[in-house]
């Protein structure tokens, strides 16, 4: 758990006891006795006591996000707070899934899209900055190799080439979320459902999620004679950094 200093921010010189039960008690004790009860369950518990007194205020916003950060996911933070809205009111439930969009926002795509997340991507870790998941779609024995492939946000992979002596190459299909594809001295290319890119074969690139969002698509590798992936460096986080 971290250490809650909001109460010695807000209040020091004025509540000086009040800061403490705050800081110390509230969250340095209670929250922390996680033998007790989970932070994720607590995390639901205070929601539903927030939510039931219509205190959808800055305090319910971080509670919000604390109980993101403690595992409550998007799906289930629907159903929570569609069963409260049968006990606490409609309109307190309305105040709250407002701000339970806003603090979901990011995790759009988080399940891989239509096509599903699969599992981490860890034959090629080492060619990413940030986690990545890979779903094949086909059997590559028996035609050609499609695979599903999920970026956290900020993932992206290194520069690379797709080496060929005739054909081969890449076409990316753009499913969820929101991402980058960028050829060596080209600007990037933002890309969104939708988007197709076709990568030609010996041409340096790279491509990845925006910042702020997960990012899906289908890789779908060209035929081609003598085909070889070379990979290269990584994308720096400066270079990264300067796109939106």
């Amino acid at each position: 758990m971290v250490k809650q200093t909001a109460g010695r921010d807000a209040l020091t010189g004025f509540a000086d006891e009040f800061a403490h039960l705050n800081d110390d008690i509230l969250f340095g004790e209670v929250w922390s006795r996680e033998d007790k009860l989970s932070l994720k369950m607590r995390s639901i518990l205070t929601v539903t006591v927030l939510v039931s007194k219509g205190l959808i205020d800055s305090s319910f916003q971080y509670h919000m996000q604390t109980a993101k950060k403690n595992g409550v996911t998007k799906a289930e933070m629907g159903e929570i707070l569609t069963h409260i809205a049968f006990y606490a009111g409609w309109p307190n439930a309305w105040a709250a899934f407002r701000v339970a969009i806003e603090v979901y926002k990011d995790d759009e795509g988080k399940d891989g899209g239509m096509f599903g997340l699969g599992e981490p991507n860890d034959a090629y870790a080492r060619y990413f900055i940030g986690k990545s998941y890979l779903k094949p779609l086909t059997d590559p024995k028996e035609t050609v190799f499609m695979a599903n492939v999920t970026f956290e946000p900020g993932c992206r992979n290194n520069w690379h080439i797709h080496h060929s002596d005739k054909c081969g190459g890449q076409i990316l299909l753009c499913t969820s979320g929101r991402g980058w594809y960028q050829e060596w001295g080209k600007e990037a290319v933002e890309l969104h459902p939708g988007d197709v890119i076709t990568i030609p074969r010996e041409v340096k690139h790279w491509h990845g999620a925006a910042k702020d969002s997960w990012f899906s698509h289908i890789a779908v590798e060209v035929p081609g004679e003598n085909t070889q992936n070379e990979w290269c460096e990584p994308v720096s986080d400066k270079e990264y950094n300067k796109l939106k």
